[in-house]
Parts: C-alpha cells; structure tokens; sequence
C-alpha cells in the first residue's frame, strides 16, 4: 500500500510539473523551419509538450516540400511529411534552454542529437543546434504568429 502511494505521489508531482512547464514554455506553438543551405522555408513545426513530459515538434504544414518523403527511411518511408516528428526527448538544461534530445532532418534521412534549442531574436526565432558524432549544424526557425 506504501509503495502505491508513493508512486501516486510521484505520478501527480512529475504531471504538475509537466503542466506548469507546458504553460509557461515560450517555445511552445508554431515556427517556420529555414532550410539551411537556401534559407526558403520549408515547413511549420509545432512544439509541444509530448506524453513523456518532454518537449517535441512535428511538422504540421508543408510549406514547399514533395508531398511524401522519399527520401526518408524507416517508419517515415514514403509517407506524408505533415505528422512526422522532427525533435523528441527535449529537456530543460542549466542555462534556461532546452536540449539533450533527438532530432531528425527528413529531407536529408539524418538522425542527429540536439544539443540546444534556444530563443533568440526577442523571442521570434528559436536557434537548433544538432550534433553528429562531433560535427554540429545550427539551424532557425521563425514564430508564425
């Protein structure tokens, strides 16, 4: 009986404090993803606070991309770009960001770790930076308001 209230206890604390990180997360909502090379826009990403406690982001509207990606591996081959989840596992660091998550790129099939996320530009853009191996890209996104 002890060990079951126990873990109610920490069931209820973990969703309080996923809830009051959910309402006060300025990163939360939509962004335009800039491809790196170019900078056109290419999709908008919504960042959101999955199951797990952690932040996310999927794509929610394609902005110039094929309509499937047949590029992508996996789970995501040949399937609509809209709903693919771009960043996972994302959590607060030391410094006020967020980060030591997942990411994936679809238009390139890369998997890579995310370092960082982080607001700049007063808010109306968020700085990605992702890691593979030792090699890491930096990448902004824009607020769609």
């Amino acid at each position: 009986m002890r060990k079951l209230l126990v873990a109610a206890v920490v069931a209820v604390a973990s969703l309080a404090t996923s809830l009051a990180m959910a309402q006060t997360n300025p990163l939360l909502g939509k962004w335009k993803t800039l491809d790196d090379e170019s900078g056109k826009p290419m999709t908008i990403s919504e960042f959101y606070m999955a199951k797990n406690g952690k932040l996310a982001a999927r794509i929610v509207e394609n902005l110039g991309l094929p309509e499937t990606c047949t590029t992508c591996g996996g789970e995501y081959k040949n399937k609509p770009f809209v709903g693919i989840v771009t960043l996972w596992n994302l959590s607060p660091t030391s410094n006020g960001n967020w980060g030591n998550g997942n990411g994936y790129k679809p238009s390139e099939d890369r998997h890579f770790k995310v370092k960082s996320v982080e607001l700049i530009d007063s808010g109306e853009r968020v700085r990605v930076t992702g890691c593979v191996l030792f090699i890491c890209k930096k990448a902004e996104w824009v607020r769609v308001h």
